[in-house]
């Protein structure tokens, strides 16, 4: 047995378990950081080989793993863009440089600019949803751009369409000639089953209101007429909006009993109604032996306003609310796989790269199959636990001092050998 090789044995015992203490030491000091995932030592032997009578010491090899796959508790915040994921997958993030990370640190904030940017400075990364539902680019981060949580300036998104949905009573008289909405008469006084009004408020391309009034009258059997007219021009004296001063718009309504048949006028498109380059679609309308009314109605845009904040759902989507109209679509949260994420490459700020071990990045959406679910409002902690790592601390401290008490015995049996010479 070669007393050098034994000397060198416990050299490299001695540095594995400096490495053990490295790991120990680096999971303690980030057992407060939003999602570390704590690093681990493996130990492999080294083996030499040995002659009859002769024993070739041999040695021991670290290998350091990260627990990128097992999942940190949650922990809520005040903070609306904070961001955690429950089950699998991380966030897309890139550097100042451009270059494209992965990560599941979700503590994000708007910079000056208003872009998202976590604790660490990288940048979350998305599909813009201007264009309608985005679609991702599974083979490359083509068509990810910065997620912009806060705009100063003011918009408005003029109203293209919307909808009217409810019940006409197929029971009501029918409203004689004259008395008909579309007639404009300042008398028109009939039964509320007879003539039914709803309002719905749209907005222009400068963002400020328009309020149409719809009248639907009962014109004859199974038969009904539509007639909308501008709010603004409502008669202002007396108690009814008749006479307006602007002309309606007005279609005529075939029923049966599956619903409304067919619609005939000057701006008619099969089953809507344009009033004012707005399109309405009047299919949901039924004709029932039950009261008239309006169960829903609808219209997109929104007026002149600023962004208030912004609000994240389970799915990534990222909208922008407002003081007074809908929240709007902005973003969606892009998400990544890889098929071993113990084997990714670990870089400062908690990111991470694939690697050839790690296997190829797969983009996605929260909630879709392979990837979990977006928790807005809160953040993943780190998964190190501090009683294993003090356990582990004093373990390698044993083991370091008796690697260190071999090397000291190599060396005193080098002495004894070195004093026989004298």
């Amino acid at each position: 047995m070669s007393i050098f090789g034994t000397m060198k044995t416990a050299v490299s015992g001695m540095n594995a378990q400096a490495n053990r203490l490295g790991t120990v030491g680096d999971n303690i000091a980030n057992s407060s950081t939003t999602a570390y995932k704590g690093a681990s030592t493996s130990f492999s032997s080294l083996v030499l080989p040995s002659t009859s009578g002769n024993y070739n010491s041999g040695g021991v090899e670290t290998q350091v793993r990260y627990s990128v796959s097992e999942q940190g508790a949650l922990e809520y915040t005040t903070s609306g863009s904070d961001l955690a994921i429950q089950g699998e997958g991380f966030f897309i993030v890139q550097d100042t440089s451009g270059n494209i990370f992965l990560t599941r640190a979700g503590s994000f904030v708007p910079d000056e600019e208003g872009y998202l940017v976590n604790a660490a400075g990288y940048m979350l990364l998305g599909y813009n949803a201007d264009g309608g539902t985005p679609t991702t680019v599974v083979n490359s981060y083509d068509g990810l751009v910065p997620v912009k949580a806060s705009n100063s300036a003011i918009t408005a998104v003029a109203t293209t369409n919307g909808s009217l949905t409810g019940n006409l009573n197929k029971s009501a008289e029918a409203v004689a000639s004259g008395s008909w909405a579309s007639d404009n008469s300042a008398t028109t006084e009939v039964d509320m089953d007879s003539m039914l009004k709803t309002s719905v408020t749209t907005y222009d391309e400068y963002g400020a209101s328009v309020t149409y009034d719809f009248y639907f009258t009962k014109t004859g059997d199974n038969s009904w007429e539509v007639a909308v007219y501008d709010a603004a021009t409502k008669s202002t004296t007396g108690s009814g909006s008749f006479p307006y001063s602007s002309t309606a718009v007005r279609a005529d309504m075939v029923f049966d009993s599956n619903g409304l048949v067919s619609m005939t006028g000057t701006s008619v498109d099969g089953t809507s109604l344009t009033v004012g380059g707005i399109d309405f679609d009047l299919s949901g309308m039924n004709q029932l032996s039950s009261d008239s009314l309006i169960s829903k109605g609808s219209a997109n845009g929104s007026p002149a306003e600023s962004m208030t904040g912004i609000q994240i759902d389970s799915d990534g989507t990222v909208y922008a609310t407002y003081a007074k109209s809908d929240p709007k679509a902005l973003y969606q949260v892009a998400m990544a796989t890889v098929q071993s994420p113990d084997n990714l490459k670990l870089f400062s700020g908690n990111v991470y790269k694939p690697t050839a071990d790690s296997g190829v990045v797969t983009i996605g959406f929260a909630g879709t199959t392979g990837y979990g679910e977006i928790v807005a409002g809160a953040l993943e902690t780190s998964n190190v636990d501090l009683a294993s790592e003090l356990t582990e601390m004093i373990e390698s401290q044993r083991s370091y001092t008796a690697n260190s008490k071999v090397f000291q015995t190599g060396s005193d049996l080098m002495d004894v050998l070195i004093n026989l010479a004298r």
